[in-house]
């Protein structure tokens, strides 16, 4: 047996899907009835005797896997129409003040799974799938910053009644600026987290070389995980190497395994990453700071979360250098997560919390 966010009993082979309700297994999330499953379903969810929930992920080609989601509240998976379908997103809690938080370049809503249980206890934490990732991978393009924002604008309006604060990771922090900018209405403050400043371009990558170019650019600064998109994996454990390898995420960070359990589509023997190659390419090209672009203020009060130790866990190579936030985004208040990396900041216990407090502290 196992008890569901909202204190109902379901039963073992249940699957808890998108919308909150029972269905048996053979029919869960991404299965058709010819048994072809494309993603994996929380299939148990317990609170341990730490207080925080646990879940045992199945996939019928894979087992089952078990994860640590975080505090336990109710969590659930539904659907916000926009243009071309339904965007996914993943919510925590059933009251109090809605936060939107929006995740990174090949991430999912699963970004936030430490964050979203801690905010969830007296906020509705709606956490999205952007176009062309997670349980959002169908949604057709065009993508780019202001495609996501109008898609965060119709999440705003499906979940809240008025202006609401945003929370963007790397990426996400891009498409939260760009909400606030064409929906400013919608918007009262924003927390930027190692992401929403124009990236400086890497040495050697020339701007005016086009597309091609800034795809070069986006596989320098992500490295390996951009690689991934391109790649094919036997089983779970191949594409779980390939995380163990990423300096970033040595040691295993707390919230890693309920993040990657959801990151993988498709069966054995050709597993992939859930995020679109095309969908991250053209998205790159709205990060960098390009000839003839000037800094430019946010229309709402932010906060700047700075990763000191970057996308590889090196001190002396932050994604953003100090002070570049508060130069590019004229106004936002920049502060530094101690000891942790880009990832770390939201999947490992210490920034997460961190985090957290920050949304918290916002005025």
């Amino acid at each position: 047996m196992c008890r569901d966010g909202a204190d109902r009993i379901v039963p073992r082979g249940a699957v808890l899907d998108g919308h909150g309700s029972d269905r048996d297994a053979s029919t869960a999330d991404g299965a058709a009835d010819d048994g072809v499953r494309h993603r994996p379903a929380a299939r148990d969810v317990w609170a341990d005797t730490t207080g925080r929930m646990r879940v045992v992920w199945q996939h019928p080609a894979h087992g089952e896997w078990g994860a640590v989601m975080g505090d336990v509240v109710a969590y659930r998976m539904e659907g916000v129409p926009v243009r071309g379908g339904e965007l996914r997103v993943g919510v925590w809690g059933e009251r109090g003040p809605v936060i939107v938080a929006v995740h990174g370049i090949t991430s999912s809503h699963l970004a936030w799974t430490l964050i979203g249980p801690e905010l969830g206890r007296d906020h509705r934490v709606v956490a999205v799938d952007l176009r062309g990732r997670g349980g959002s991978r169908d949604l057709p393009g065009p993508y780019g910053m202001a495609a996501h924002a109008a898609d965060v604008a119709e999440v705003i309006r499906a979940y809240a009644d008025g202006p609401v604060l945003l929370v963007g990771h790397s990426m996400g922090g891009f498409v939260v600026a760009e909400t606030a900018r064409r929906f400013p209405d919608l918007v009262e403050r924003l927390i930027l987290v190692d992401g929403g400043a124009p990236l400086p371009l890497p040495p050697g990558v020339d701007p005016s070389a086009g597309p091609a170019a800034l795809e070069e650019a986006i596989a320098t600064t992500v490295g390996a995980v951009f690689a991934r998109l391109t790649m094919t994996f036997p089983d779970r454990d191949a594409y779980l190497a390939l995380w163990r390898q990423h300096p970033s995420f040595g040691p295993w960070p707390e919230g890693a395994d309920a993040y990657l359990a959801y990151d993988v589509v498709g069966q054995e023997p050709e597993l992939r990453a859930a995020c679109r190659m095309e969908a991250a390419v053209r998205d790159g090209q709205d990060l960098y700071a390009l000839p003839g672009m000037a800094p430019e203020p946010l229309p709402r009060p932010a906060v700047f979360l700075r990763a000191p130790r970057g996308m590889f866990d090196d001190p002396d190579a932050p994604l953003y250098p100090p002070g570049r936030a508060s130069e590019w985004l004229p106004g936002v208040t920049e502060s530094d997560v101690p000891d942790v990396n880009h990832y770390t900041i939201t999947l490992g216990r210490e920034g997460a919390e961190t985090v957290a407090a920050a949304v918290r502290a916002a005025p």
